[in-house]
């Protein structure tokens, strides 16, 4: 060559930071400004709830200020449709503000108005799926259930009604909570976008502080109090609900419970959470290698890309410190094994990444004995 030359060439190794969906979720229900209806607003901490959302009661108000004050977050954010629930079909207009030109990226979304029957349980998970293979988002949706009617229901009635909704439903991506105070949605829902909390945290977890503001304790038509009984009953059959302990003050919650089958992986929320963040990272770094042949056959490449992919695992299993204190990290470092490469063909691979969480005591027996020695 006569002359010299420098060539600058730029790689993309996809190591930019990931879009952090996760505490931000979008709340459906009834609005009081009928000219706002199907509008997606914004909401912060600040944000004027009478001004946005109208001045008279709503499913909304009512849900997102429970949710704002159990966040405990200076930055709280979520967003609000006004659906009409006796023409929409709130399925159409979730999937319309997911799609373009909305196209917003949610961790959950919240159906304010309360589901009545089997098929319509059965429909919330039908759309969370929707969501999945349209959309690309890795979304649940959390659901309320109606109160006890305290002019006609017993505690048994009620339990024997809510029960029928679920009764062998499978849905893995759907929880649903009993509005027996008639916040209790909210309530959870700001309680899961606590920042204080990691979100591989249950919202039981006691260290995260009483719930603030839930509504008024319900009573059956014969004037008997919710009682703890019927709570655990509640929670047994997969049911979201606050709970208490005797001797003990402020009002908890119990484990936000998912309607997965018996034995599934996805029976709480945290599980199925960690596994969307997970999902939403890795995603995102296989789109960045389509067509690259950086990852091959030979072992070298599938060694590097190993690490490649296990970059979610990393940052999820790094632990913060708080006064001194460790606090866990969402899942555990990730050991040999936990990323496995397997051709399958000439361009065809697949790309198995295992999690393991943290144990994490929910029950907790103590036994105390004299030692007269």
């Amino acid at each position: 060559m006569a002359t010299g030359k420098v060539t600058v060439v730029q790689v993309n190794n996809n190591q930019g930071n990931f879009d952090q969906v996760e505490r931000v979720f979008l709340y459906l229900g009834t609005i009081a400004d009928a000219e706002a209806l199907h509008q997606v607003i914004p909401v912060s901490a600040e944000s004027d709830l009478d001004a946005l959302l109208g001045a008279g009661d709503c499913e909304l108000k009512t849900q997102i200020a429970a949710a704002r004050e159990n966040s405990r977050d200076p930055d709280f954010a979520c967003y609000a449709v006004g659906v009409d629930f006796a023409v929409d079909d709130w399925k159409e207009i979730l999937y319309a503000v997911l799609e373009k030109p909305h196209d917003l990226n949610v961790e959950a979304a919240v159906l304010c108005h309360p589901v009545a029957s089997k098929l319509e349980v059965e429909a919330v998970q039908t759309a969370a799926v929707e969501c999945l293979t349209r959309f690309a988002k890795f979304i649940t949706i959390h659901a309320a259930v109606a109160g006890i009617d305290a002019e006609t229901q017993s505690w048994g009635e009620y339990d024997a009604a809510v029960n029928a909704l679920i009764a062998d439903v499978a849905a893995d991506r759907v929880a649903l909570a009993p509005l027996l105070h008639g916040n209790d949605l909210g309530v959870v829902c700001g309680r899961l976008c606590d920042p204080a909390a990691s979100i591989a945290d249950s919202p039981m977890r006691v260290a995260t502080g009483a719930l603030i503001g839930l509504g008024e304790a319900p009573v059956d038509k014969n004037d008997n109090p919710l009682n703890s009984t019927m709570v655990a009953a509640l929670s047994t059959a997969r049911f979201s609900v606050a709970q208490w302990y005797t001797g003990y003050a402020g009002m908890y919650w119990a484990d936000h419970m998912m309607l997965d089958a018996e034995g599934g992986d996805f029976q709480v929320y945290e599980y199925r959470r960690i596994m969307d963040y997970l999902a939403r990272r890795v995603r995102i770094l296989a789109i960045g290698r389509i067509a690259d042949r950086r990852l091959n056959s030979t072992a070298q490449s599938i060694s590097a890309n190993e690490t490649y992919f296990a970059r979610p695992l990393r940052e999820a299993s790094l632990p913060v410190q708080v006064a001194g204190v460790e606090m866990p990290a969402m899942i555990s470092p990730p050991a040999t094994g936990a990323i496995r490469i397997v051709w399958s063909g000439m361009t065809a691979v697949s790309v198995a990444i295992t999690a393991k969480p943290y144990n994490c005591p929910k029950s907790i027996t103590l036994y105390l004995g004299l030692d007269l020695s």
